[in-house]
């Protein structure tokens, strides 16, 4: 299953604490608004869970809903267990699984989501079709990419840290960023044009709680120790040196109140003709 992906980070608690913070209210807009349509007693999807908090968040929303999380390894899935178990949420299930081949029967679920997926793997026109496959005729298929960074106030380290994070990415196999082409993907998964709904989201992170969050969760992923940092190194695409000043400079961010970033994602529903 992991030879599947191309995901340059890793699970470290830094990055979990990162996915952590996305639920289906700050990260699904564009699904939340066909929840109310689906039978109450739906079957749902959610490939890539990670440490499961848009998993769990779906099935608060869908009590009579059954949610499963899919990852393609087990090293978030004790935790997203654990999540669900703390906040007393029985209707959902976590497994492992690959996108590229999904263990499911045909037309099994009335929703399949994924977010900040299909950039991580190898093939995401496969993924889709995947996706297409599980969902049953009628059902909803929801995805979303990023498309666009910026950032306040203007720092050389960060757009250098822009171009790495692109660099590493592409190096280890990824599509980073493809947020402005999922629906040329998902055309060529066999969906329509009649059967797509594009639109965009954004995260934007400002406040003290949100600069330490964000800004200091990078901090932590972009050090030479880490995953991410092993493979900038490996591939010759920075130091040692340069990655803890870029380490330096997301933690200056943090302490300045003037900071602000912003994500730009692009969003694809697609209705299973």
């Amino acid at each position: 299953m992991q030879g599947s992906s191309v995901y340059a980070s890793d699970h470290s608690a830094a990055v979990l604490n990162t996915h952590n913070w996305r639920t289906a209210q700050n990260s699904l807009p564009h699904l939340l608004q066909h929840l109310s349509s689906l039978p109450s007693s739906s079957q749902v999807l959610d490939i890539g869970c990670g440490p499961g908090s848009i998993t769990i968040s779906l099935a608060k929303l869908l009590p009579k809903a059954y949610v499963t999380g899919v990852e393609y390894t087990s090293a978030p899935l004790t935790e997203a267990r654990a999540l669900a178990s703390s906040e007393s949420i029985s209707n959902v299930t976590f497994q492992e699984g690959d996108i590229h081949a999904l263990d499911f029967e045909d037309e099994t679920f009335d929703v399949v989501n994924a977010h900040q997926v299909l950039q991580h793997i190898r093939d995401p026109i496969q993924g889709l079709r995947e996706m297409r496959r599980v969902c049953k005729k009628g059902g909803i298929i929801a995805i979303r990419e990023s498309s666009q960074m910026s950032w306040y106030p203007p720092s050389p380290l960060f757009s250098r840290w822009r171009d790495l994070y692109l660099s590493v990415a592409k190096a280890n196999g990824g599509d980073p960023d493809p947020g402005s082409k999922l629906h040329v993907w998902a055309k060529a998964a066999g969906f329509s044009d009649e059967e797509m709904e594009c639109s965009t989201g954004s995260w934007c992170f400002h406040t003290e709680e949100e600069r330490r969050y964000w800004g200091g969760a990078f901090a932590e992923r972009v050090l030479p120790g880490t995953q991410w940092g092993g493979i900038a190194i490996r591939e010759g695409l920075s130091t040692v040196e340069e990655l803890i000043e870029i380490s330096g400079a997301w933690n200056r961010w943090v302490e300045d109140e003037k900071g602000w970033f912003g994500v730009l994602h692009g969003q694809v529903i697609c209705r299973k003709g």
